[in-house]
């Protein structure tokens, strides 16, 4: 009953009418109060996804009129809300290197490593310039001057070194305060009014909302941040690539729990498909499930994530039945014996929409039923599967592999000595296999 209510909630607050009602009632509160259109912008100098972001953000005071940008020194929430931090710190700068290289942001050009001997600088530097007007500006120079690995550029930035100042501490600590209180955890995020947007990759549902405001100052589209939606477009070859026939296995690390791993599912059959490779995908338990806890404020944004990303792909969600514990097990039994009698797509497609789109409860026999009924499986023979155990072994070791190719989260992706995390790096993976097909890297010889 717990679970059908939450669901209930959240099929409410996902609806397109809620969300229009919020927007109207949240300009009504701005328009009366004579403010501008303030976007908060929560940066941390160590971050590379921040460093990325704040490429583009001055471009939105060049398109848009009657924006305030503000920018908040800040650090991402950690424990509960960061699992694996060691893990994110190496894989975010391999992956933000490739990022860069496709936008054509400089990236670790000047220097092998971000100068990490001036962090402590640079956030004492930044905590005294918060309140100037040029704050955004100084920041850019700051985390570029960072992430360029350019410990001239900081110097000159710094002037004099400055000593230690000990309310830097309590000056990122009230912005960490902010940004939770406002509904987040993590940096190289934006919020306008209620809705949060993180990063590059969600950029462009910011700008969506101030042209819909009618802030667009100009007719013509801004050549920086239509070259980034350029960039992030899935393109995938007319015909299967000679040398594609001999890359790896192509790997999907998928959990049944995972809305973004349900909205990769069509894509990542289809990046297969067109590059004609053998696609694997590999099972496992929800990250609750794994010891890893999934704060509420984290999942609950996840959720309305996931639902807009759902509409920007065309892909049916909204309605759903949260399949943690038994649900989540029963359809891990139930994929294995679907891959016996290779009806693994039909099954994972069946159960992802009925999860997250119907919600149909497959951890009752009847929703199951239902399941295989429309995956062209026999349910007498699949009811008997999920009596089975033998799924746990394998799952472990998809787990392991998972953490092995150095991500720990779903959906993710590996090809050969490349892997690659989440749902929005369609584009990316395709990309990718593209230049290895190109250059004969990952090609098995």
């Amino acid at each position: 009953m717990k679970r059908k209510l939450l669901s209930l909630y959240l099929t409410v607050i996902l609806s397109r009418r809620y969300r229009s009602i919020r927007r109207l009632f949240a300009e009504l509160r701005r328009m009366v109060s004579f403010r501008d259109h303030v976007v908060s912008v929560f940066l941390q100098i160590d971050d590379p996804y921040s460093y990325l972001l704040s490429h583009y953000l001055p471009q939105l005071g060049v398109q848009y009129e009657n924006i305030e940008l503000r920018y908040y020194l800040c650090q991402a929430l950690r424990h509960e809300f960061m699992p694996a931090p060691d893990m994110l710190a190496e894989y975010s700068v391999m992956e933000c290197k490739l990022l860069a290289k496709e936008f054509g942001v400089p990236f670790l050009d000047k220097g092998e490593a971000p100068v990490v001997e001036h962090r402590r600088a640079l956030l004492d530097f930044l905590a005294e310039e918060q309140f100037e007007k040029d704050f955004g500006e100084t920041f850019g120079q700051a985390l570029s001057a960072y992430w360029r690995g350019d410990p001239e550029g900081i110097v000159r930035l710094l002037g004099r070194r400055q000593p230690e100042r000990p309310e830097t501490h309590i000056l990122v600590s009230q912005n960490q305060l902010l940004l939770r209180k406002l509904g987040h955890y993590n940096t190289a995020t934006m919020h306008y009014a209620g809705e949060w947007y993180w990063g590059v990759d969600r950029l462009h549902y910011l700008t969506s909302r101030l042209d819909a405001l009618g802030l667009n100052r100009r007719d013509e589209p801004n050549t920086e941040l239509a070259s980034l939606q350029q960039a992030k477009a899935l393109s995938l070859p007319a015909a299967v690539p000679a040398a594609a026939e001999s890359l790896p296995v192509l790997e999907m690390f998928y959990s049944f729990r995972s809305p973004y791993s349900y909205l990769a599912l069509t894509r990542t059959f289809e990046i297969a498909d067109a590059f004609g490779l053998k696609l694997e995908v590999r099972p496992v338990l929800p990250m609750v499930m794994r010891g890893m806890s999934v704060p509420k404020q984290k999942l609950l944004y996840i959720i309305k994530d996931a639902s807009r990303e759902a509409q920007r792909l065309g892909v049916p969600f909204g309605r759903f039945s949260d399949p943690v514990g038994p649900g989540a097990e029963r359809c891990i039994a139930a994929f294995y014996y679907a891959q016996s009698q290779n009806r693994q797509r039909d099954f994972l497609l069946a159960a992802g929409n009925a999860i997250w789109h119907e919600a149909i409860d497959v951890a009752e026999d009847e929703g199951m039923q239902e399941v295989a009924g429309r995956s062209g499986l026999f349910w007498p023979e699949l009811a008997a599967a999920l009596e089975q155990d033998e799924w746990r072994s394998t799952v472990e070791e998809n787990r392991q592999a998972m953490t092995e190719a150095g991500v720990w989260g779903v959906p993710s992706f590996r090809i050969g000595e490349l892997a690659l995390w989440g749902q929005d790096r369609d584009w990316l993976l395709a990309r990718k296999i593209e230049d290895m097909c190109h250059a004969g890297d990952g090609i098995m010889i």
